[in-house]
């Protein structure tokens, strides 16, 4: 089981309008260069949702649909995969006030359920899911401090496809 975690302090906002801003999954595929296309079957201002999401992954596609339970009064969103490409995907986001900024936690869980190929997909799917989050809290939001030594840097292939890539 591989972890991905990403934290970040979102400068002047309030923890509950970053809850909502980071549930707009529908406009990752504008925020994220890694998202090919995000489709919202159910969101806020239920408690629960479900989505479907699909990411640029080495020469494909990885895929997957989700369920969402809002956890407005604790400021965190669960998610859990439904159906998709993981044998096992699922995690949390949480959101704490920190004066007059936001501190965003996100992490989650994942396994191809292949062993033998774990030590390839494993590290470029982690990569891809914690630059997507990154990208998306940085394209909704003015003043971001992402967490750890990720660093997005605009790339583009020699399609002139935009991309991100760690600067480390």
């Amino acid at each position: 089981m591989r972890k991905v975690i990403l934290d970040a302090v979102i400068f002047g906002e309030r923890a509950e309008t970053v809850f909502e801003n980071v549930l707009q999954f529908r406009l990752y595929p504008e925020l994220s260069p890694h998202v090919q296309s995000t489709t919202v079957y159910e969101s806020r201002p239920n408690p629960t949702g479900s989505s479907s999401w699909e990411l640029l992954f080495r020469s494909g596609l990885l895929t997957w649909s989700e369920t969402e339970r809002y956890l407005k009064e604790e400021l965190r969103v669960e998610f859990e995969q439904t159906d998709g490409d993981f044998d096992e995907f699922g995690g949390f986001w949480t959101f704490e006030q920190d004066g007059d900024d936001c501190v965003l936690h996100f992490e989650c869980d994942f396994d191809f359920g292949i062993d033998s190929l774990a030590g390839i997909l494993d590290p470029i799917a982690e990569r891809v899911i914690k630059e997507t989050v990154a990208w998306a809290i940085v394209g909704l939001h003015e003043k971001v401090r992402l967490g750890g030594d990720l660093e997005l840097v605009p790339v583009t292939d020699g399609a002139g496809m935009a991309g991100a890539r760690n600067s480390n």
